[in-house]
């Protein structure tokens, strides 16, 4: 069993969507321990202040690997396209239109990047708001997808108690609607973080403490891990 959690550690690293995960975790979690050890104090010192500079330099590291983003988003949203025929109207549009945010949202953050490391003479905080919008309104249509999905299998679910459906055929429906409320919940948890960050008077924008921030960051990649991994069992058996 050890052996086996230890090779899909080591897996799961080797991939950069597997490491990213991991990083992204990491990175949160050192937030909410150094948060929540240095309380009040401003600015915080010893163990929480270096727990807070670990989780900065994690998170600087993710924005810097992110530069290598662009191709793989426009060959994702270039292969699905309007969406397939087949699909629900509101979804395929939800869906079209997270990945247009998504799509803008990177070279957003690589000009901000840039402005940061001094390559362009502009002032980067504007475009730092401008790609965290666009991640929240990613995350937002993403949240109404799978509400709409949701909606529709449950009522998937209703029809399946009224006829002679196969156990299988409802377990899978189940299994779906359980993925989709992690979605939810994993993307309500990064909007949350993701209005924070925007500039101060829009909604609770700059209220957070850190811990709060690395508490909403650590339940959503706890909860990217456990789906990736699920995923990847289904995959191999």
């Amino acid at each position: 069993m050890a052996a086996g959690g230890l090779s899909g550690l080591v897996a799961a690293l080797e991939a950069y969507r597997g490491r990213d995960r991991v990083v992204r975790a990491l990175c949160y979690g050192c937030q909410l321990a150094g948060g929540a050890l240095a309380g009040p104090r401003t600015p915080p010192s010893g163990l929480p202040g270096s727990l807070l500079a670990v989780s900065a330099q994690l998170n600087a590291a993710r924005t810097t690997l992110r530069l290598f983003d662009d191709l793989a988003m426009l060959s994702y949203s270039c292969s699905y396209g309007l969406g397939p025929k087949d699909e629900d109207g509101l979804v395929r549009g939800l869906s079209v239109l997270s990945n247009l945010a998504d799509q803008l949202y990177f070279p957003c953050e690589h000009v901000a990047w840039a402005a940061d490391a001094g390559v362009l003479r502009v002032g980067s905080q504007k475009w730092w708001t401008l790609s965290t919008a666009l991640w929240a309104s990613s995350l937002l249509l993403g949240i109404l997808r799978s509400l709409r999905i949701l909606f529709q299998l449950r009522r998937k679910l209703r029809q399946h108690k009224g006829s002679a459906s196969s156990p299988l055929s409802q377990k899978e429906t189940k299994a779906r609607v359980k993925a989709e409320v992690l979605n939810i919940l994993s993307r309500a948890a990064d909007l949350s973080n993701a209005i924070h960050w925007l500039p101060p008077g829009f909604l609770w924008a700059g209220r957070f403490p850190p811990w709060l921030v690395g508490l909403l960051g650590t339940v959503s990649s706890l909860i990217n891990i456990y789906q990736a991994s699920r995923r990847g069992n289904s995959e191999a058996a």
